[in-house]
């Protein structure tokens, strides 16, 4: 079976190859990569790069020559992130690959999401299904790596956290065990239109996530919910560009909503094993 793993460079990409790397030979494996130098990790280890992007057809369909099994990893561009998408899929589908995977998002509801970036995952998902190839689509949770971003990182642990987040819960997961999950399933499972959500198997709060740095520092960790005008103004002292804000907030507002707090066992299912805890995820990411 010969795969090729696109956004390869990236930490997601990356633990699917690593993962790979440990069940089938790397001469089996084909990586993306804007730049050839970024991908010399992986050509070290044997792993085939290939240099293209998703705007440039040609070279996605020279990538996928011989290739059975496509991973998307999503674009990043939002601004032409559903074109690009759509590159892929078209390729996938002119060089006849067998399969083609997609990283998605985990969400409670698409219909009433705050974050409309969101809902372009799922148009891609309507737009592979509609191509007529086999898919596995893998819906992923937030990323518990996330956490030290949205709370201010190491300053958190001084000043608290301050989130108009309410008492939301996300089920967070490592980003490491999801892409080891994926390359399990891509390697073992048959690719029959199926749709994996990767979830934690716990939901935390906010709160959730004080405590257990109060608990892992010895500092009293302290989470505030802040008004989102509140939280407008303190981003906006930050010198924090208007459209950014407005993303953040809508990100938060989904997260209050509960929109990433429904919980799953694929992901436990595909790793063999439960998922990282909130806990011990902080205390690696915050050095506790």
């Amino acid at each position: 079976m010969k795969m090729l793993v696109t956004g390869s460079t990236g930490h997601l990409g990356t633990a699917v190859i690593e993962t790979a790397l440990k069940h089938i030979p790397a001469n089996q494996i084909s990586a993306l990569v804007r730049e050839e130098s970024k991908g010399a990790a992986m050509r070290s280890k044997g792993v085939h790069l290939v240099v293209g992007n998703y705007d440039d057809i040609h070279s996605l369909e020279a990538a996928m020559k011989g290739i059975e099994k496509v991973l998307l990893i999503s674009s990043t561009d939002e601004g032409n992130r559903m074109q690009q998408h759509r590159n892929v899929v078209d390729a996938a589908k002119k060089m006849g690959v067998e399969c083609i995977a997609y990283t998605s998002r985990s969400l409670r509801d698409r219909d009433t999401l705050a974050n409309q970036l969101m809902t372009e995952h799922f148009a891609t998902e309507d737009y592979i299904k509609q191509s007529g190839l086999k898919y596995t689509i893998f819906r992923n949770i937030l990323y518990m790596d996330a956490i030290p971003q949205f709370i201010g990182g190491n300053a958190a642990l001084e000043k608290g956290i301050f989130q108009p987040a309410g008492d939301g819960k996300v089920a967070f997961a490592l980003r490491s065990e999801m892409g080891e999950a994926m390359a399990n399933v891509l390697l073992n499972e048959k690719c029959e239109h199926i749709t994996y959500n990767f979830t934690g198997d716990k939901a935390y709060s906010f709160y959730d996530v004080a405590t257990a740095l109060t608990e892992l520092s010895g500092k009293e960790v302290k989470y505030n919910d802040v008004e989102t005008t509140a939280f407008e103004g303190m981003m906006k002292q930050r010198n924090v560009p208007e459209p950014m804000i407005k993303k953040i907030v809508h990100f938060i507002t989904d997260i209050k909503h509960n929109q990433e707090s429904v919980l799953y066992n694929d992901l436990e299912i595909a790793l063999g094993r439960k998922p990282t805890a909130l806990k011990d995820g902080l205390q690696k990411m915050f050095g506790l």
